[in-house]
């Protein structure tokens, strides 16, 4: 696997690298986000490592622009620990996200249970049912796209994921700790809003008003159901 280590101090780039091509991974630095944009549009990865606060381009920034064009996993890294923060990492599209200054074990640790879950998707989905349909909405499960009305509507990886554990139980209720678990993992240590800003973001995007919405549905003092407005 292929990963593309971004920040602004070269020792850190340095150091994170020596350790993941021990573990027998190929890695690319970058220190600065116009040099990670350069790099990303050139090459495939499975996994960025993107710091936060960098030079010509921020960590939101770069972030954002990747999630234009891929579903790559991101885990951001930052001196800063306000949840403010977290949150508007997660609303850009980060997988995950760790705090300065931290074990390289732990990052390491993250790093896999991120990429397990990313290559074994579709793996799972393959076993399963290829395509959903509710109301105006199909989801391809091979493909990974979301059409609303013969539209496709741009979800993140973590958007689409949680988007269809929700689908694929069409009126059952699930808690944000059940949620997260089926999406981010058991060994995710986050912030449980992040399921939030998600929920939100997918209603912005399949919608027709997202303060009004016919499928992502609360549940008050519980969590989130999936209904088909068809039934």
């Amino acid at each position: 696997m292929r990963i593309l280590v971004v920040d602004d101090e070269k020792l850190l780039v340095k150091g994170i690298t020596f350790n993941l091509e021990n573990e027998g991974y190929e890695v690319d630095g970058a220190y600065d986000g116009q040099q990670a944009l350069e790099l990303f549009a050139a090459n495939k990865y499975d996994l960025v490592i993107l710091d936060l606060m960098m030079p010509v381009f921020d960590g939101f920034t770069v972030c954002r622009r990747i999630r234009e064009s891929s579903d790559v996993p991101v885990i951001m890294l930052t001196a800063r620990g306000e949840g403010s923060d977290k949150l508007l990492g997660f609303e850009y599209g980060a997988d995950d996200y760790i705090t300065k200054p931290f074990d390289i074990r732990e990052l390491m640790a993250r790093m896999k249970v991120i990429l397990r879950r990313s290559s074994g998707q579709s793996r799972s989905e393959d076993r399963v049912e290829s395509v959903l349909s509710a109301g105006a909405i199909k989801a391809d499960l091979i493909k990974r796209t979301i059409e609303v009305g013969g539209v496709f509507a741009d979800l993140t990886a973590k958007e689409f994921d949680l988007f269809v554990v929700l689908m694929r139980n069409i009126g059952k209720v699930f808690s944000r700790d059940e949620l997260l678990e089926a999406v981010w993992g058991s060994d995710y240590r986050g912030d449980i809003r992040t399921v939030d800003v998600h929920i939100r973001r997918i209603r912005e995007k399949i919608e027709k008003d997202d303060a009004m919405p016919e499928y992502i549905m609360t549940k008050w003092g519980v969590g989130y159901y999936f209904n088909d407005p068809s039934k």
